[in-house]
This record gives structure tokens, C-alpha cells and sequence, in this order.
């Protein structure tokens, strides 16, 4: 289980930052519920990335740090292409059920202007 929940966190930063927006489909599940979106589905997945993507078009997830047990993984990342001093930084943790992301939870350095 362990080698499955590394490879759907790698795969999910990788087509993030190829924008491949489409792979959201194959990465999470139909009842997939982000916490910090309040939003259920891939295709609220899908919106936010392209949100992103058109405030910083260069921007790259760097994974940092990554520790899994069992069927949930905690992620560190940074965010390159986005203006400031330093990389904006992430923690992600999620759980995976039958080899896609179901549930995430995430706490971010990056300022939201409203």
C-alpha cells in the first residue's frame, strides 16, 4: 500500500505541474472531498488548479519531504514561480482509497488576496 499511496502523490504533482488537468479523473475519486476547498469531485480539483495556473502560469510543486503510513501520506512542498522572497511552502496530507486520492487536507504559506 505504502509504494501505491508515493506513487498517486507523485503522479498528482507531476500533472499538476504539466497541467494536465484531465489526469484529475484518474488521480481522484468520484467522491474525492477536499477540506480546504469545502468541495467535492476531481472536477473542483481541476478548476482550482487552473486558477492557479492562471495567476502563476510558472508555477512548479516541489516535493521536499514525504512520509506515508498506510493508506495516507503527508506531504511537504514548495511552490516555485510564485513572486516573493521566498517559495510559498505547503503541507498536504491525504488519503487514498483503491489507488486514488478520496480525502485532503492542506495548510499553505501562500498569501490569498481578497
Amino acid at each position: 500500500m505504502t509504494d501505491e499511496v508515493r506513487a498517486v502523490a507523485r503522479r498528482m504533482y507531476a500533472a499538476f505541474n504539466a497541467h494536465e488537468y484531465t489526469a484529475t479523473e484518474e488521480i481522484f475519486t468520484t467522491d474525492f472531498f477536499s477540506h480546504p476547498l469545502s468541495a467535492t469531485g476531481p472536477e473542483n480539483v481541476t478548476r482550482a488548479w487552473q486558477r492557479f495556473h492562471e495567476a502563476f502560469p510558472d508555477a512548479q510543486v516541489i516535493v521536499e519531504d514525504m512520509v506515508v503510513e498506510g493508506n495516507t501520506a503527508a506531504v511537504r512542498t514548495s511552490v516555485r514561480g510564485v513572486p516573493g522572497r521566498q517559495p510559498p511552502t505547503m503541507l498536504e496530507i491525504f488519503r487514498v482509497r483503491d489507488g486514488r486520492i478520496a480525502e485532503l487536507w492542506a495548510l499553505s504559506s501562500l498569501r490569498r488576496d481578497s
